[in-house]
């Protein structure tokens, strides 16, 4: 019996350090933005590259990819109120254009459950469904 308390305790402890690693995680990406710069070898002027922006609760809101010519695409993500799952992502092309709209859906354990990708109309493209399962 008391044997099960101590891996219960334990278990309960692990569980809280791993949750508060997250948290903390997040925490660290308030009002983040993250621009990632590269140099061409024989060369000493860098080039943006990428821009990764989050909001005031730590979640991703925007990445940014450029390419020589400037911005290779663009990704938006939207979520439902304060939940940190993304609901929503639209994809821009090098012209800034709408090129994909991705929408999500997730199980009660937050892993997702499905993915409905959509052209800029509007109109539905493919589905993609997630399945788990343990060995």
């Amino acid at each position: 019996m008391n044997k099960k308390i101590v891996i219960i305790l334990a278990l309960c402890l692990l569980g809280g350090s791993l949750w508060a690693q997250t948290d903390s995680k997040r925490e660290r990406k308030k009002n983040l933005v993250v621009r990632e710069w590269n140099t061409k070898t024989g060369s000493s002027t860098p080039y943006l590259d990428n821009i990764v922006t989050y909001d005031q609760l730590g979640r991703k809101i925007e990445e940014i990819e450029y390419a020589s010519y400037g911005q290779k695409n663009r990704t938006v993500y939207e979520y439902e109120g304060n939940s940190l799952k993304c609901s929503r992502q639209i994809e821009y092309d090098d012209k800034n254009h709408v090129s994909r709209i991705k929408k999500f859906e997730y199980n009660e354990d937050g892993t997702k459950k499905a993915q409905y990708n959509y052209k800029p109309n509007g109109k539905l493209e493919s589905t993609k469904t997630f399945e788990y399962s343990y060995k």
